[in-house]
């Protein structure tokens, strides 16, 4: 069964059925022609980014985008056709949007009871079939109320209604391939060109596992109990056959093998597994080796998360143990990622010492790669220090505003956002549970704009860092990843233009044996079409 405790397939195929890369390529939008890069600095008052060559087309586009800002309707628009790279930060079940997941308790015959918590049936007193969502208006926005953030209860904390949420709908979350299939396609109408989701592989089985063996602080001797006579390897197993069977449930609802595919059938994804930091000692490890153990040999699979509130008793009372536990199990498993949930936390929600080495902890003892949140940075100690540490580390930041505002309460000048970009951390810009949140990727991106004042090429770098940094196998498009100074491509495509020819046929196999390359590929092509439409000229 999967969990549905804040709970990621992809497609078989990064292209879809009988779509080629270079057919792809030659179906994009033509860019204008480069033009001689002139080095501008960051046009917001105080900012310390450093500074980046634009081209005119860049330019012209910024100029476009300054002048829609009494223009509401346009100014959507833009944002909407904006290229934004990939959503690295999204949890499956909490990005499905809310009125699908009222359809899925419907179908398939669930109850919602008084309190607006999906049941199996029967249908007890005081509740009624979710069926009945579909023709009464009233009870429909009841629920959906009671399952996202519109017009969330006064009287309750936004922190306490979001995580409430996640109980509420759980039960109808049971099928994965489904919700993918509404998710990937917002993601491709958002423009988007990956994503990585978070799903609880096995949860059962790695709650059985533990619970039979039991903790030991010896984190050796544990992980050796687990792997005893093959009981992880059988968990591991469970969790493929599982995702298979979401894979063939996606296909089928997406149309993938048909000759009208729906467009999340092109979408790259990848899942992260994600464990319930909420839980026992032994049931936290267990689901930690069940992750890495999955990211080794299920390439679907990419990394680790730690999910639920980090401000929970036993979140709290565990971190460090947590953070030791991934360390040591980042040994076995080396070629696992992990991204973490940390300084989710603000000051009045957690006790002064609990702001100080959250983030700390999660770079530096468990060797995180990416921070999901990080919005207590300036109460860390000695945070500038290790705000350089992550900028020289590459460890990048997934920023979802939406959320942080509506669960901590922080946003403008009060979100670390900037200090990050200070300190030349890498900033990526998240979704989190954009049904939940009742927000899209385009809403973050414009939110950033008007917030921080970014110009268009800031934005573009925001995309194109949601790419650099995502767990997508292969080598970038991007000489080094990607400077500071600008982008600029691997030898073997230094002389292709996306969008405007199609790859060189060496730069063509490339992208075709390098699934991030090909991403980012895309991105590029969909840039250059972008800024003619909105910047005119060639």
């Amino acid at each position: 069964m999967i969990s549905s405790i804040r709970t990621a397939h992809r497609p078989s195929s990064l292209l879809p059925a009988g779509l080629g890369l270079l057919a792809l390529v030659a179906l994009l939008p033509a860019a204008p022609a480069s033009a001689t890069p002139v080095r501008e600095p960051s046009p917001r008052a105080g900012a310390q980014a450093p500074a980046r060559f634009t081209t005119p087309a860049e330019r012209r586009t910024d100029e476009r985008l300054d002048g829609l800002r009494n223009d509401p309707a346009r100014l959507k628009a833009f944002f909407a056709d904006l290229p934004k790279g990939g959503d690295l930060h999204n949890h499956l079940s909490g990005a499905v949007t809310t009125e699908y997941l009222i359809q899925l308790a419907g179908e398939n015959g669930l109850c919602i009871d008084a309190t607006d918590t999906a049941v199996r049936p029967p249908c007890g007193p005081g509740a009624r079939p979710a069926a009945d969502a579909r023709t009464d208006t009233a009870f429909r926005q009841r629920v959906v109320r009671a399952w996202s953030m519109q017009d969330f209860p006064a009287g309750q904390s936004g922190h306490d209604h979001f995580f409430d949420t996640f109980g509420k709908f759980g039960e109808a979350t049971r099928d994965r391939g489904k919700m993918l299939a509404n998710v990937a396609d917002t993601v491709v109408e958002q423009n988007q060109f990956y994503l990585e989701t978070l799903v609880t592989p096995a949860s059962d089985a790695a709650k059985k596992l533990a619970d039979a063996v039991g903790y030991d602080a010896d984190l050796a001797a544990l992980h050796r109990k687990l792997t005893a006579g093959g009981k992880l390897d059988k968990v591991v197993a469970e969790a493929v056959r599982e995702a298979d069977a979401a894979d063939a449930q996606f296909r089928e609802m997406a149309r993938c093998d048909s000759d009208r595919p729906a467009p999340g059938c092109r979408l790259p994804v990848r899942w992260i597994s994600q464990v319930s930091r909420g839980s026992s000692n032994e049931r936290v490890f267990t689901q930690m080796a069940v992750g890495m153990r999955l990211a080794e040999r299920d390439p679907r699979f990419v990394a680790v998360n730690l999910v639920q509130p980090e401000d929970g008793e036993s979140a709290l009372r565990n971190y460090r143990l947590q953070m030791r536990m991934l360390q040591y199990l980042r040994t076995q498993y080396p070629d696992a990622r992990l991204t973490l949930h940390a300084g989710e936390l603000t000051p009045g929600l957690v006790k002064p010492e609990d702001l100080t080495f959250h983030i700390r902890e999660a770079v530096l003892v468990a060797g995180a790669e990416r921070i999901g949140h990080g919005v207590d940075l300036v109460h860390e100690d000695d945070w500038q220090r290790l705000a350089r540490t992550m900028a020289r580390r590459g460890v990048a930041v997934e920023v979802p505003f939406s959320s942080n505002k509506q669960i901590l309460g922080v946003a403008g000048d009060d979100h670390p956002f900037e200090a990050y970009r200070r300190h030349g951390v890498p900033v990526v810009l998240a979704t989190d549970d954009p049904g939940v949140s009742r927000i899209d990727i385009s809403h973050e991106y414009q939110y950033a704009r008007a917030t921080y004042g970014l110009s268009y090429p800031e934005l573009k770098d925001l995309a194109r860092a949601s790419l650099t940094y995502a767990f997508l196998d292969g080598g970038s498009l991007w000489a080094g990843g990607a400077d500071r100074s600008g982008h600029h491509p691997v030898r073997v495509c230094a002389g292709s233009r996306p969008g405007v020819a199609k790859p060189a046929p060496a730069c063509a196999r490339y992208l075709a044996d390098n699934a991030k390359a090909a991403a980012e590929w895309r991105q590029e092509a969909a840039f250059a079409g972008f800024e003619r439409r909105y910047g005119g000229g060639r």
